[in-house]
């Protein structure tokens, strides 16, 4: 499991006074870079090795300004050339949002998905876990 800490800035939050919705996909997003370093080190665009297929997120409570968000990250699911990356969010310890994004191992060239294998299966598999049971 790859973790961060967020710091919300006052421009995340909304006219209702939280951290609006929009800002967990980008967090999200940026925890992810943990996992995508396993594919490009060096995170170059031009040797992108990956496709995004699905993006959803659960919004469960608020987050609120002023307090630090835990964004966790690691997978739930590992296929042959797809995976699926599970990712909470938690302010004062406390499951505020949990993301999933389906992502597909790819070839840009080919316009191919790619399997998965050798060392790079095996460091996918290290952040293979179970939702938590308050998920």
């Amino acid at each position: 499991m790859f973790t961060r800490t967020i710091e919300p800035a006052f421009y995340d939050t909304d006219a209702l006074g939280h951290v609006n919705n929009t800002r967990l996909p980008a967090w999200f997003e940026l925890a992810r870079n943990d996992l995508f370093r396993l594919f490009t080190p060096d995170l170059d665009p031009r040797k992108w090795r990956l496709i995004m297929a699905r993006m959803e997120v659960d919004y469960r409570a608020e987050l609120q300004y002023g307090r630090e968000i835990e964004i966790r990250t690691y997978l739930s699911r590992l296929g042959n050339s797809s995976f699926t990356v599970s990712q909470e969010a938690r302010q004062d310890g406390l499951l505020t949002n949990l993301g999933h994004t389906v992502l597909v191992h790819f070839d840009h060239t080919t316009k191919k998905a790619v399997p998965i294998e050798g060392e790079l299966r095996e460091a996918l598999e290290a952040h293979l876990q179970a939702e938590p049971a308050d998920a």
